[in-house]
């Protein structure tokens, strides 16, 4: 069963039919929307301030979640897809976007809506990415701009594939 802990008064609340691995760590204040997958060892630490999470959500194995006290929340629109790994910190994610295995995204940044950050890129404190655009790179800069029908597939397709994997271990709880 996942680590739910409350501190400071605030217990994460978790919306219907989520998925929560067995290891996932959810801290504090932090609030889940409806068809989310929190995958293995994955840490949302809302200890020092707010992390709100939409619809379809899905958060890979490894990834961190966190912000810097009463200064950034972390805010992810509906369908995203935050990759194995990725350190979100303090950052805001909107709805389609994908964040690449490996990513950190610092404080402040904003992924716009149906963005791609390509695995390993490094998003600075304070940028700003555009809506469907692909951005990469130490530190990550703009690549280029992507079809929004296109990339709304992608990411949808992504997000949807999350669900039907959350299902098979939702079967098999008693495993």
């Amino acid at each position: 069963m996942a680590l739910i802990k409350t501190v400071r008064g605030f217990t994460p609340q978790i919306g219907e039919d989520c998925y929560l691995a067995d290891n996932a760590t959810i801290i504090g204040d932090v609030v889940i929307g409806r068809e989310c997958s929190i995958w293995f060892n994955a840490v949302l630490r809302g200890d020092v301030n707010a992390i709100r999470i939409g619809n379809r959500v899905n958060i890979q194995d490894g990834a961190v979640l966190h912000t810097l006290y009463e200064k950034s929340v972390v805010e992810i629109g509906d369908d995203v897809t935050i990759g194995h790994n990725v350190t979100l910190h303090g950052a805001s994610v909107r709805n389609y976007a994908l964040i690449g295995m490996g990513s950190t995204i610092l404080d402040h940044a904003v992924v716009g809506e149906g963005a791609i950050v390509a695995a390993g890129a490094l998003v600075l404190s304070n940028t700003i990415i555009e809506p469907y655009t692909l951005w990469g790179g130490v530190p990550a800069r703009f690549i280029k701009h992507i079809d929004p029908k296109q990339t709304e597939e992608l990411n949808r397709k992504t997000a949807a594939g999350y669900l039907l994997y959350a299902s098979w271990f939702k079967k098999n709880k008693k495993d």
